[in-house]
């Protein structure tokens, strides 16, 4: 994994598949505010979460069973809002499932070297 700004920033920021829902409600980028966004990073699991769809990301946007944890569902809906409604994350329904990537553009612009921080990060 390498954790250089360009190597992340490029598989983060795919383009948005043709057909692709909406997205969730989300703070929109003004809005975005460092001790909210801070406040999700401060849980040790949201910012694994943050970190692998950073340095992993395969595709778009990934479902919370891409990440392999080992968690009841309820607790990681609960992971996932909060990283949505902070502003870190945005998620798409596509029918039962969501599927989330990093909102890197508005991150970068909001809080400049902050993703780096998360990429950088060694539990």
């Amino acid at each position: 994994m390498s954790s250089t700004p360009r190597a992340w920033t490029e598989r983060a920021q795919r383009p948005v598949p043709a057909g692709a829902p909406e997205p969730l409600p989300e703070p929109a980028r003004d809005a975005l505010r460092l001790e909210v966004v801070m406040g999700a990073l401060s849980d040790p699991l949201r910012m694994h979460i943050v970190r692998t769809l950073l340095l992993e990301a395969e595709e778009f946007d990934h479902t919370c069973g891409w990440f392999g944890l080992d968690r009841p569902k309820s607790s990681l809906t609960h992971h996932f809002r909060t990283l949505r409604e902070a502003g870190l994350i945005r998620q798409r329904q596509y029918g039962l499932e969501r599927r989330s990537h990093v909102r890197v553009d508005d991150l970068q612009a909001r809080f400049p070297g902050l993703l780096a921080l998360v990429a950088d990060w060694r539990p």
